[in-house]
């Protein structure tokens, strides 16, 4: 028999049945859209985060910092050291100054970090409101959601707005900064910023170009960012570094455990998702168990006439399978809008409390195809024991059957 025929004989039932076999499609269906929504849903929370923390080029970027238990000073002679490192492509150092700011009548204190855009850049850091520094306004300054708290202002209100910071700076560059209780300091001239943007953290921090020091000897430096070529020789890097007595951590550690834990989030929303999908495979099996009894007859009749084994197997096994793929399909539509809807609400309530808009739901192409393709394979699993009890029927009895 040629596949054509096989595929029409397959699908007769739909023409025969169409109700049941909506409803057997739809079940399926029901079970496939509660998968891709809870996984979508893992997936989409690991998109946000990881987005909010990351760009390219921060996973490929070491922070180093001071280790108070060495004497070891983290000035330009060891920024000089880390960028001789092979595999090293950039270092951005920024240090650290207590500052007082004012903004029309009110004054806060705050503290500085002084540093370039590179330095922003490897770190990954991102302005919710406005932009983060750059070199083409040297005077422009970011400010923390934090401390425009402490100004009781609206993020948006302070964008543009003149800002005059005075700073606290070590007599002995040599020493230890003003942030980290040492050295004796001097009061820096008032100076005037413009406020470029806003971004989230729960410390009263103010980003300032280092460029707006030009000509000031800077003290010893607290934090930097070193950038490596490639991610397979961060490790050596790492070692490198912690050598000279510095503190060396990477955000692509913070990255690979919050991977691992969203791993182990979506298998558990998937197992959830599953127990649908096992109840919709339940009631397709009692759909081919039922054809199996109206059609023994038929089959009587197609084995009569010479239709072999194998033949009935396979329509039935076939029959099966598309409605298994069918439900796949109805079933990523189905979850798909569920996840817009929910995540249409969510956004909702989130505008309404003065939050940001996001998408708590992302399906990567591989994983809506192999859905589809396990749907199909479901499918194939109900119909085998039917298609077996088919093929062995006795043609003879099923002709006498009622």
């Amino acid at each position: 028999m040629k596949f054509k025929d096989l595929f029409l004989l397959s699908t007769r039932m739909f023409k025969a049945r169409p109700s049941r076999t909506f409803l057997t499609i739809l079940g399926m269906s029901v079970g496939i859209g509660a998968i891709l929504f809870l996984v979508s849903f893992g997936y989409g929370l690991q998109k946000t985060l990881l987005e909010k923390i990351t760009t390219s080029d921060s996973l490929l970027t070491l922070d180093v910092m001071q280790d108070r238990s060495k004497d070891v000073l983290m000035d330009q002679s060891a920024v000089d050291k880390i960028k001789a490192i092979s595999g090293v492509v950039g270092v951005s150092p920024a240090y650290q100054l207590d500052t007082r700011g004012n903004i029309d009548d009110l004054s806060a204190d705050f503290t500085a970090m002084v540093t370039s855009p590179d330095y922003i850049k490897l770190g990954g850091l991102k302005a919710s409101t406005g932009v983060f520094l750059n070199d083409q306004n040297v005077t422009g300054v970011a400010i923390s959601t934090a401390a425009t708290k402490v100004f009781g202002k609206e993020p948006a209100e302070l964008i543009g707005k003149d800002v005059s910071l005075s700073f606290s700076m070590p007599k002995n560059t040599g020493e230890k900064t003003p942030s980290d209780g040492g050295g004796e300091k001097i009061d820096m001239p008032e100076k005037q910023f413009k406020i470029l943007g806003v971004f989230e953290s729960d410390e009263s921090l103010i980003y300032v170009n280092e460029k707006a020091f030009d000509g000031i000897k800077t003290p010893a430096f607290s934090q930097l960012k070193v950038k490596c070529q490639e991610s397979k020789i961060m490790a050596s890097v790492q070692g490198e570094i912690t050598k000279l007595g510095f503190l060396v951590s990477s955000i692509s550690d913070t990255v690979d455990q919050a991977n691992k834990i969203f791993g182990i989030i979506k298998i558990i929303l998937m197992l959830f998702g599953c127990i649908a999908l096992i109840v919709s495979a339940i009631g397709m099996f009692n759909t081919m168990t039922i054809t199996l009894l109206e059609r023994t007859e038929e089959i009587g009749i197609m084995k009569s006439i010479g239709a072999s084994d194998a033949m009935i197997s396979w329509m039935f096994i076939m029959e099966a399978t598309i409605m298994g793929f069918l439900g796949g399909l109805v079933g990523i539509i189905i979850g798909w809008l569920e996840g817009q809807v929910f995540n249409l609400l969510i956004n909702l309530v989130a505008g309404h409390f003065g939050g940001e808009k996001v998408s708590l739901f992302y399906s990567p192409l591989w994983f809506v195809t192999s859905v589809i393709a396990f749907s199909a394979f479901v499918g194939l699993l109900t119909g085998i024991v039917p298609a077996r009890r088919a093929s062995k029927i006795d043609p003879l009895e099923a002709l006498r059957y009622k």
